[in-house]
């Protein structure tokens, strides 16, 4: 259901990473929130696979805030034993559910963790019921996905942000073209020539059978460009290296310069990028800057006023700034 919100008078003090919580004045605009209307802290869960850099980076940042209206009540993982969550856990006195999506995998009789058959599909559904029972109990009011491997239909229970290496405000044939897994977006934009990348932040979508609609999701943000390296290969060579590749990309990658070179600039990206950008996206989401209108298009609170927008960039130290839909 639509809910009726006006237009934004901002008030101060600042909260929330030192974002204000929006109010609400005079006129009339239909809109639907992503969270529900809620006078409390927000509570959210932190889901993550590897390093936690981006989780660390949002933990830090909810340390500093004097007045937090965000509280993050547990961290998620599929990897217990592969990551750092029980470490970055330890550091910030938080509990962790553990979910091992291959031992499950394992246990229930199947060799790969897949999404590319009816069976995968449906082994992915039981998983995530499994880690859904686990998770009832915080009352989460979104997810944070910071580097969380697996699709799973999570994203339906609550809106749950992701951050992703590519910018999604890159079209070709009127669809995003900067998609896709491993380091899938960022050599895209190196053999279509761009000369920067940004890291984008979207509302994660419930996956649909092979993951196709992964990266489609309202995209709430996008980082200030991270100039692209190549370290002194020539285009063209890149680009023969793509077209000898293999049809399907080998469980271990496919160990060539094109992916090498693109691995360097994910690194400088993710720091350059993802770090700064997403703990701003988090703190203005649960701060309800954020909402859908009735065509499902992108509002944006600022200056008072909700705004549509087609996202909103964030650049270190500077105020947002919308890209006007």
């Amino acid at each position: 259901m639509l809910a009726m919100y006006r237009i934004l008078k901002i008030p101060s003090p600042m909260s929330t990473f030192g974002y204000p919580k929006p109010s609400l004045s005079a006129e009339k605009v239909s809109l639907q929130p992503f969270l529900s209307p809620a006078d409390r802290v927000r509570r959210a869960a932190i889901f993550m696979s590897g390093s936690g850099a981006n989780a660390e980076a949002i933990l830090h940042a909810l340390q500093a805030d004097p007045h937090p209206q965000l509280e993050i009540v547990a961290l998620v993982t599929d990897r217990p034993t592969r990551s750092r969550t029980h470490e970055i856990g330890a550091a910030f006195g938080l509990p962790v559910i553990a979910q091992d999506i291959f031992e499950y995998y394992r246990s229930h009789g199947q060799r790969r963790v897949t999404l590319a058959t009816a069976e995968g599909c449906e082994m992915r559904n039981r998983w995530t019921d499994a880690l859904r029972e686990q998770l009832v109990p915080l009352a989460i009011d979104f997810g944070i996905f910071a580097g969380f491997v697996p699709l799973c239909n999570i994203a339906g229970d609550f809106p749950c942000l992701n951050v992703h290496p590519g910018d999604l405000t890159v079209l070709r044939d009127a669809q995003r073209y900067l998609v896709g897994l491993h380091t899938t977006p960022i050599e895209r934009a190196i053999l279509a020539d761009h000369d920067a990348l940004r890291s984008s932040v979207i509302i994660a979508e419930p996956f649909t059978a092979g993951g196709d609609n992964m990266d489609s999701g309202p995209l709430l943000g996008i980082s200030a460009p991270v100039p692209v390296h190549l370290q002194g290969a020539a285009l063209c060579e890149l680009r023969k290296i793509f077209e000898a590749r293999p049809a399907i990309r080998p469980a271990k990658g496919y160990g060539d310069q094109l992916e090498a070179i693109a691995d360097e600039n994910l690194d400088r990206l993710k720091h350059g990028g993802d770090l700064l950008l997403f703990p701003r996206v988090v703190a203005e989401f649960a701060a309800d800057r954020f909402a859908l209108d009735e065509c499902q298009a992108l509002h944006y609170a600022s200056e008072g006023t909700w705004r549509p927008v087609q996202t909103v960039v964030y650049h270190q130290d500077a105020k947002p700034r919308t890209i006007p839909r």
